[in-house]
């Protein structure tokens, strides 16, 4: 997910709301999602302008700290939430949010989508995707692991930073890439990995950060992050470690709320979403890769990354049904 230019050591940024000005008055669309997306240089301001130019109307971007974060809010909000499109879940949590009753079927073609595996919704539309990955600094790693046992048998000495699963989506998706590769032993494996864990951040933003400012040698990430520091920082300092036993993928999705004040508007957001005004803004912006076509050339970085060769991928019906004790699973072994 994510806008990188920003980052500073251990931050914790809210971005409660960034808005241009109201076009017009009587047609505003507020849009929930992380607050990576909304930064000063994340692919929101440039979205929100394309956007605002085709509507006539006022885009509103209300940002949170994560995925899992915003679908907290919109238990606790309910129907009195002011938005009216959510953009920042993903496919594994697209099961709960719908258990909600809070969103509302988009009505939209989307043939033009095409994630790995193929993914088609009522309620939910694919934006972007990508696999999480180990990054690490070679300056200070010689030899990263080459495998999630490598990870979490490793030396404890060399520390990784960590999200919550509780409020983050790639928190959520390292615990499911756990769960994934070691089954009933995760809580075991947790225990030994809680050793070269620095921090675990209440979100992505954070974790890079630290990382970045060199508190840690290695975070989770995604295969596209190291794309941004070659393209924008013209280094190969920092890589994805390519795992053996595969790699957990990541579809982010968005979807339009059933109390939506302006229900049209939502979907003429939705399907904005799905066209190059919106696309051409992932790769180098959000730093993940397309969920649409796009009409510009992805930078030569991107052939540089690391392409796993197997993914993993949880339905959403499962994650719902086991999320939160597989939550548990990992806090009792990470606080022993």
């Amino acid at each position: 997910m994510r806008s990188f230019r920003y980052l500073t050591p251990a931050l914790a940024i809210f971005v409660p709301l960034l808005a241009g000005p109201a076009i017009s008055a009587d047609k505003t669309l507020t849009v929930y999602t992380y607050e990576s997306f909304v930064a000063e240089w994340g692919p929101g301001p440039k979205i929100e302008a394309a956007f605002e130019a085709d509507c006539g109307c006022d885009l509103k971007w209300v940002g949170v700290a994560d995925g899992v974060a915003l679908l907290n809010r919109l238990k606790l909000e309910g129907d009195r939430s002011e938005a009216g499109v959510v953009l920042g879940l993903d496919t594994n949590l697209v099961a709960e949010a719908k258990a909600t009753g809070l969103f509302e079927a988009h009505g939209l073609d989307t043939a033009a989508v095409s994630v790995p595996g193929g993914y088609s919704d009522e309620v939910f539309i694919p934006y972007d995707y990508g696999h999480f990955a180990v990054i690490y600094d070679s300056e200070a790693i010689a030899n990263p692991p080459t495998s999630l046992k490598d990870l979490v048998e490793g030396d404890p000495e060399q520390k990784i930073v960590i999200q919550d699963p509780r409020t983050s989506t790639p928190g959520l998706g390292l615990l499911l890439w756990m769960k994934s590769v070691y089954g009933d032993d995760a809580a075991a494996a947790w225990e030994k990995l809680s050793q070269r864990v620095l921090t675990v951040t209440p979100g992505w933003s954070e974790a890079y950060g630290l990382f970045t400012s060199g508190e840690a040698p290695m975070v989770l990430s995604y295969t596209v992050s190291p794309a941004y520091h070659m393209v924008a920082e013209e280094t190969e300092r920092y890589q994805a470690a390519e795992f053996s036993e595969g790699h957990y993928l990541q579809i982010e999705v968005a979807g339009m709320l059933a109390h939506a004040p302006d229900k049209d508007l939502a979907r003429e957001f939705l399907a904005f979403m799905m066209t190059p005004g919106f696309q051409n803004e992932i790769p180098t912006q959000n730093w993940m890769m397309p969920a649409a076509p796009i009409t510009m050339e992805l930078p030569q970085a991107f052939s540089k990354l690391v392409t796993p060769e197997k993914t993993f991928l949880y339905s959403s019906d499962e994650v719902a049904e086991n999320r939160a004790a597989w939550i548990e699973e990992w806090l009792g072994a990470m606080s022993r």
